[in-house]
This record gives structure tokens, C-alpha cells and sequence, in this order.
């Protein structure tokens, strides 16, 4: 815990498991899918208590404030003493349609056939089908 100076953010961002690795959130800033106060930010930045992160991820944009800085990586219980998720609720609710709409734009036939799929295929060229 180091609440007196900043941490790099992208060390940050991967102490409080927002993503897997260091050289994840690194790329990310690198591409511009961090920021702070709506400019991308580089990894080197060095974040305080009281800033509030924005990450890109598509379709939203999640939204962080930090609460406390932490150089090394904590347990998942740890997290909500030092970031707290402020991602607004119609970013939320947007996530939640296109997970939805992900599932329901499955066009039936797509991937592999079921066993039924297989069953019928073969009892057609086998010429068991009724019509």
C-alpha cells in the first residue's frame, strides 16, 4: 500500500485485477483504451487517489475511480478498498443487450450439427425419410 505517491497505471491496473497481466494493461494504454479525463494515457502515467479511469473495452466504456494506489498484485477480495467500479448504469445495460444479441443472432444450422442434425442427414440418404 502506497497512498502517499502515484503508481504506474499500468502496473496498477493490473494489481487490482482489472486486467490479467502487466503487459496487458500496458498494450491497452499503448492502443488508447485507457483514460484519464478523456485523454489516452501511457503506461508510464502515474495515477493518485481521487482519479477516476475509463477503459474501452467495446461496445461500453467502464469507468473506475481509484481509492487507494497498490503497486503489488492483491486477492480478489481486496479490490473494493482500492478501486470502485462508477461505470454508468446505461453502459451497463448496453453490455447486457449485446451479450444478448450475440446469443440470439446465432443462425440456426451455423457450427456443428447436432446428433438430431445427423440423424436426419442420413436417414434422407438413406431414402428413410417420409415426407
Amino acid at each position: 500500500m502506497m497512498s502517499e505517491s502515484g503508481v504506474r497505471i499500468d502496473k496498477y491496473l493490473w494489481a487490482v485485477r482489472l486486467f490479467k497481466t502487466r503487459s496487458i494493461a500496458a498494450e491497452a494504454c499503448k492502443k488508447g483504451k485507457v483514460m484519464i479525463s478523456g485523454m489516452p494515457v501511457k503506461s508510464s502515467r502515474l495515477i493518485k487517489v481521487g482519479d477516476e479511469i475509463d477503459i474501452r473495452i467495446p461496445p461500453i466504456v467502464r469507468r473506475f475511480k481509484v481509492l487507494d494506489v497498490a503497486e503489488k498484485r492483491m486477492g480478489a477480495k481486496l479490490t473494493p478498498d482500492f478501486v470502485r467500479d462508477i461505470t454508468p448504469p446505461d453502459q451497463i445495460e448496453l453490455l447486457e443487450l449485446s451479450k444478448l444479441a450475440s446469443n440470439a443472432n446465432r443462425a440456426r444450422g451455423l457450427g456443428r450439427p447436432t446428433k438430431k442434425d445427423r440423424r436426419d442427414l442420413e436417414r434422407l440418404q438413406e431414402g428413410e425419410w417420409d415426407f
